[in-house]
């Protein structure tokens, strides 16, 4: 996947877009912006969305330091890039917001799942630790998908205006 100039720019933009995103909002826990980007980015980027997504977690672990709760992001915004690469490319926009906004409630919601398996090694947590920390944190997933849900409905629009962004810069 050979860059341009052009890209790099955009995605170093992108990236820092996601990072700026998260920090305007933490004061609300579990509430952010980084799924809806993750999709739309994966809608029109395809695999070079991966590029912004990467760099919104290095600049995570930059500015927020590399513990041990930065490990799991380096394979949990993968899932679901991966989980949007594997949806149909072309939809129709209502069936698009429904699909969008589900994929990403189910990844808030499963977020505490994607998380434990590194807990767990990372901690030496047996299977019955594991689940007790994925239960501990439900409620806190609970908010991550029912957010994820009602912020799903602002994908279709980035998408809308990232791909007139594209047209408009590619055209002679």
């Amino acid at each position: 996947m050979k860059l341009t100039i052009r890209e790099m720019a955009i995605f170093s933009m992108l990236g820092a877009l996601m990072y700026v995103s998260k920090m305007i909002m933490e004061w609300a826990p579990n509430i952010h912006l980084l799924g809806v980007f993750t999709i739309a980015f994966t809608v029109v980027y395809r695999a070079k969305a991966l590029y912004p997504i990467y760099i919104y977690v290095l600049l995570n672990g930059i500015f927020a330091g590399f513990g041990t709760w930065w490990i799991p992001y380096l394979y949990i915004w993968a899932v679901l890039w991966g989980i949007t690469m594997l949806l149909p490319k072309k939809m129709p926009k209502p069936v698009a917001v429904v699909v969008y906004s589900l994929v990403n409630a189910l990844h808030g919601y499963g977020f505490g799942i994607l998380y434990a398996p590194a807990q767990a090694l990372l901690f030496g947590l047996n299977f019955k630790g594991m689940i007790a920390w994925i239960v501990a944190g439900f409620p806190f997933d609970v908010i991550h998908g029912t957010s994820n849900l009602v912020c799903g409905l602002l994908i279709v629009p980035i998408v809308l205006v990232l791909q007139q962004l594209e047209r408009s810069t590619n055209t002679p």
